[in-house]
């Protein structure tokens, strides 16, 4: 069990937790959440044996095997399967022994660690590793290639699947789903619930949480408290909580008149079609969302978009590429004002292709891609953060925008987005990911698109954040086509899925439910063989394989009853033999009455390493004779 008593947590002389008191229990679950800088990391440091405590006690079961995920991977020559294999070092060490053991040809010491190995499942390690890097998104071929041969993100999935490889009895999570795509978070989500060890998880994924915690302990304003459920049940509580402060109450309750108004809107335009019922609901349940989010930091409005054209954008027969290969082919597609499409599909699919052909970033290499008079883009994507200019200020950014602005009302918009204050005038290039998100978000708003082309928003965003853009673009007036791992960004505010997959696109008859059941059929088939076997053949192989195993039964049936009998005789004579060493070591055996036994001590002592050398290599012929028979 952990256990914090009385304690306090600070950083460079900053208090983050104060007189914390919690128990965590073996197995248990838990989210840690609060504001950024609030103490979450440094929290999980302190477990890790990197900080201290400035006061009170942490109890923490020494024996306790600790998993977490590395910040940083070199550039290794090590292969993508062996890096992960890493992670269980138990495993390892086992492995160097039994090499050192079998080099220096000592018989029972590789029993022994061939017994080890087999009872923490050490047989069957490489095939959990190849599970872990398939769940994760990682192909058979790059199983092979070196880690160094991979990019930021995809090291970032390596060093996760190195830490689930780790047979751990507390894993540490900061933020899993960095980097993963839907299908490899809806894939680590089942991973997590099985889990069987203890789990702190810090994660901006509200549908993560809720998906793999049954706890949340919350920081805020230095307090550390645990809620039972999951995120949406802490939300609900919080709520509660705040709305009992008049002035929060207050903000509330204009928050859900706004919500309401919109929801009549919407009602009254909405289809009886099952993706707009689930909007519907989605947007019921964000009356507890924005009371709990009230205190908040954020608060925006995307700007009225100027007049739109009709359609937005076109495209007929598009093919898009790069080089000389074809990603995406015969794309129709046609985005209209006020359409909302949220774009599903595998890893390595082709959705961030298709929004950079639709951004105009990728010319088409086959059909047409045509532009509306009049259409205005707003295009966020990861790699746009590294547009800004790291010498210049959020202040500077929105200045260049628009030079004919007032000073103070460029302020108090990037104040929204809570660069407030010295943050307004601080030099980017200093900032966070998620501060560079935030201005980014920030600076994609304030031209005033009709047309928004979101390729994973959420990326670096805390929790807040991403309630404030969830709010904000469910009252957006203009097209939107959003690709997210973030399920409640989703669920909120696209009214159809289109699947990327097998180069093509087309509208997907469903919701977020179902998009997880067509995953599970594309594993299924992806393993499934190529070739359909007849039942007659299968049959027949069934038949054959048993033969097989009564033959090989047949033959190691005699020599495992002659290797048993030996290791009795084996232990036998090893006890003998190192009570014998002991009477030798004696020196009164040497002088006295005790000289006239020492012949024939000794000639014992040599019958006893003859035997054992002898019986020593009938046993490895043995071992060596099983397995060539094979298992059964």
């Amino acid at each position: 069990m952990i256990q914090l008593r009385n304690l306090t947590l600070a950083r460079a002389a900053k208090i983050l937790i104060e007189s914390a008191s919690l128990q965590v229990h073996p197995g248990q679950k838990i989210g840690l959440t609060g504001a950024n800088g609030s103490g979450k990391s440094s929290l999980f440091a302190l477990l890790r044996g990197e900080l201290h405590q400035e006061a009170g006690d942490l109890d923490l079961p020494r024996d306790w095997v600790i998993a977490h995920v590395a910040q940083e991977t070199p550039a290794l020559a090590i292969d993508a399967l062996d890096f992960t294999l890493d992670g269980d070092a138990g495993l390892r060490a086992i492995e160097r022994d039994l090499a050192a053991a079998e080099a220096a040809d000592d018989g029972m010491r590789v029993a022994e660690l061939h017994e080890q190995l087999g009872s923490i499942g050490g047989y069957g390690a490489r095939a959990r590793a190849a599970e872990l890097l398939h769940g994760l998104g990682f192909r058979d071929a790059e199983f092979a290639e070196p880690v160094s041969s991979f990019s930021g993100g995809w090291r970032v999935r390596l060093n996760l699947a190195r830490a689930l490889m780790c047979r751990s009895d507390l894993l540490l999570l900061d933020e899993p789903t960095n980097h993963l795509d839907l299908d490899a978070i809806i894939w680590l989500e089942k991973w997590l619930r099985d889990y069987r060890g203890t789990m702190l998880l810090i994660s901006h994924d509200r549908d993560f949480l809720d998906a793999t915690v049954g706890h949340i302990a919350h920081i805020d304003q230095r307090q550390l408290t645990l809620y039972r459920g999951g995120y949406s049940d802490f939300e609900r509580l919080r709520a509660q909580r705040l709305a009992s402060q008049q002035a929060t109450y207050e903000a509330q309750q204009r928050e859900i008149a706004h919500l309401h108004d919109y929801i009549d809107r919407f009602r009254a335009k909405a289809t009886k079609a099952r993706q707009a019922q689930s909007r519907i609901k989605a947007l019921a349940r964000m009356e507890e969302i924005a009371a709990a989010h009230v205190d908040t930091p954020f608060a925006f409005r995307f700007r009225e978009p100027g007049r739109a054209p009709d359609p937005l954008l076109v495209l007929d027969e598009a093919s898009a590429g790069y080089g000389h290969k074809t990603v995406l082919s015969r794309l129709e597609l046609t985005l209209r004002p006020g359409e909302r499409i949220g774009l599903l599909g595998r890893n390595g699919a082709g959705k961030s292709t298709l929004v950079k052909l639709l951004a105009g970033e990728l010319t088409p290499i086959g059909g047409e891609r045509r532009e509306g008079n009049g259409l205005a883009i707003g295009y966020f994507a990861q790699h746009q953060l590294e547009q800004l200019r790291p010498d210049e200020s959020p202040l500077w950014h929105v200045q260049k925008l628009d030079p004919g602005g007032r000073e103070q009302d460029l302020r108090d918009w990037i104040g929204r987005f809570d660069f407030r204050g010295d943050m307004a005038g601080a030099k980017c290039g200093t900032f966070s990911g998620g501060e560079k998100s935030r201005l980014a978000l920030a600076l994609l708003i304030y031209r005033r698109p009709n047309l928004l082309l979101l390729d994973e928003p959420t990326n670096h965003l805390d929790l807040e954040m991403r309630e404030a853009l969830t709010l904000a673009l469910a009252e957006y007036e203009g097209g939107v086509v959003l690709v997210s791992h973030d399920r409640h960004l989703l669920r909120t505010t696209v009214d159809a899925l289109y699947l990327v997959a097998h180069g093509a696109l087309a509208p997907f008859d469903g919701d977020l439910d179902d998009y997880r059941i067509w995953l599970d059929g594309q594993r299924a088939q992806q393993n499934r063989p190529e070739v359909e076997i007849d039942k007659a053949q299968r049959k027949r192989d069934r038949a054959a394989e048993a033969a097989g195993r009564d033959a090989r039964l047949a033959q190691r049936r005699p020599l495992v009853k002659e290797l048993d009998a030996l290791e009795k005789q084996l232990a036998g004579w090893q006890g003998e033999k190192a009570l014998l060493d002991a009477r030798l070591s004696e020196p009164s055996l040497y002088a006295g009455t005790g000289a006239p036994q020492l012949p024939a001590l000794l000639k014992r002592q040599a019958e006893l390493v003859a035997s054992i050398e002898k019986a020593e290599e009938r046993w490895l012929e043995l071992h060596l004779a099983l397995e060539e028979i094979g298992s059964i």
